[in-house]
């Protein structure tokens, strides 16, 4: 079949490399793509979140599935889109509804969605302009630090964790007046838990589900987890705490009442399920959902995953997928990301990259790249992902860190702590 995969990052390549290996697979599209995609397919020009020119795209190239990477498709209901079009409504999308999409695009339907299906997760309240002085009451009510999290998208930055009151009180009416625009409108005021994080990925039909293997990201700039927030610094798997004992709590608790509590709600979803979940004395409880892979935790899983990735989609497509096969490999994987420097702040974009092509043992997935004039440049904050494998951990980890140094760019800036909390 043919398949049109939306997105540009480092999750998108590496999921294309996945899907390439499948004999079930014809022609790939990659919408935008990178120039990493473009050695497994053709990339084509499109903004994933034009549905008219991702139309035009799939008619044109006899498409037979559409595979969406990122959140913002989904949130604004690409979807519905089809299934309301006539030429497409027959053509399948990987990726639940657009009020499936809440569980991502919205932390407050998330919040009340997990308390109706008594799924473990911090205690919370949500708040508008209009009842201020309740949540200043609320957050008094707690221990510090404080976590405020916008409702909305907020490109991964819309969480704030603050260990002072008054400052606290300060960012809350910062948030609401506009610090997010829309997506701090309304704002999720939570109780902070003290954990050890974990992401566990579920591919699910609407009615069962398959769970793929779990990963470990890092999200802050700096070395033993400090500094400003990121979209991720790098990624394990598998996670050593996560046990069989551990991941059947996890099953158990969260993941069959969140695809039961979906069906229940009659809430069509055919797609992933990202639960960000936090350790908490040997209990999983969820900190977040999202509605599509990680990034970088997918180029770990992906490395790890025993299975057709387009047979698995297939079985979505048609309902099937308890059917379909889904295995875990025994290996570790790690995945380093190098970023540009000044990144998350302020960063210069159009730097010559040199030498990716000695990145022999390892592979490298294109996160933030651009072909200018035959030369790769970067183009993003995030910039190259390095990912490999071996027996354990610590020589995957080895294997990564060793091809980071075979390429250069000004400014490169990686974490060499990645992994090295939980081995």
């Amino acid at each position: 079949m043919n398949i049109l995969l939306l997105g540009s990052g480092g999750r998108e390549h590496a999921l294309a490399w996945k899907m390439k290996q499948s004999e079930k697979l014809s022609q790939l599209f990659i919408a935008p793509g990178n120039p990493g995609t473009a050695a497994l397919g053709t990339n084509l020009n499109i903004n994933p979140n034009d549905f008219s020119a991702v139309k035009n795209a799939v008619l044109q190239n006899n498409i037979s599935m559409v595979v969406v990477g990122p959140e913002e498709p989904l949130v604004r209901g690409i979807y519905d889109f089809f299934a309301a079009d006539s030429e497409l409504k027959n053509i399948p999308v990987v990726g639940p509804s657009k009020v499936g999409a809440q569980l991502e695009g919205s932390k407050d339907f998330a919040k009340q969605f997990m308390a109706k299906f008594s799924i473990p997760t911090a205690r919370y309240k949500s708040f508008t302009s209009k009842n201020i002085d309740e949540a200043f009451a609320f957050l008094e009510s707690l221990k510090p630090p404080y976590v405020l999290k916008a409702d909305g998208l907020a490109a991964g930055k819309g969480v704030l964790i603050l260990d002072d009151l008054n400052e606290a009180k300060t960012q809350l009416q910062e948030m609401l007046n506009g610090m997010f625009g829309e997506s701090s409108s309304t704002v999720v005021v939570e109780e902070f838990l003290s954990g050890v994080e974990l992401s566990v990925f579920v591919l699910t039909d609407g009615k069962s589900y398959k769970i793929l293997p779990e990963a470990k990201d890092y999200k802050r700039i700096g070395e033993g987890d400090t500094g400003l927030n990121t979209g991720g610094m790098g990624s394990v798997s598998p996670v050593p705490f996560a046990t069989a004992e551990f991941m059947e709590k996890v099953r158990t608790r969260i993941v069959e009442p969140t695809v039961k509590g979906l069906q229940s709600e009659k809430i069509t979803y055919k797609g992933f399920i990202f639960f960000g979940l936090i350790n908490v004395g040997g209990e999983p409880m969820v900190i977040e959902y999202n509605v599509r892979m990680g990034d970088p935790e997918t180029e770990s899983v992906m490395l790890r995953l025993d299975a057709d990735l387009v047979d698995l989609f297939d079985g979505v497509a048609k309902g099937n997928l308890a059917e379909r096969r889904c295995g875990i490999a025994p290996q570790a994987a790690a995945s380093v990301v190098c970023v540009s420097g000044g990144y998350p702040g302020d960063y210069q974009k159009g730097i010559a990259i040199n030498g990716l092509e000695n990145v022999k043992n390892s592979l490298t997935f294109h996160a933030g790249t651009r072909m200018n004039n035959g030369v790769l440049e970067t183009a993003g904050g995030r910039v190259v992902v390095v990912s490999s494998t071996a027996d354990t951990l610590q020589n995957a980890l080895i294997k990564s860190y060793a091809e980071v140094e075979n390429f250069s760019y000004e400014g490169k800036y990686f974490r060499r702590d990645i992994g090295k909390d939980v081995m």
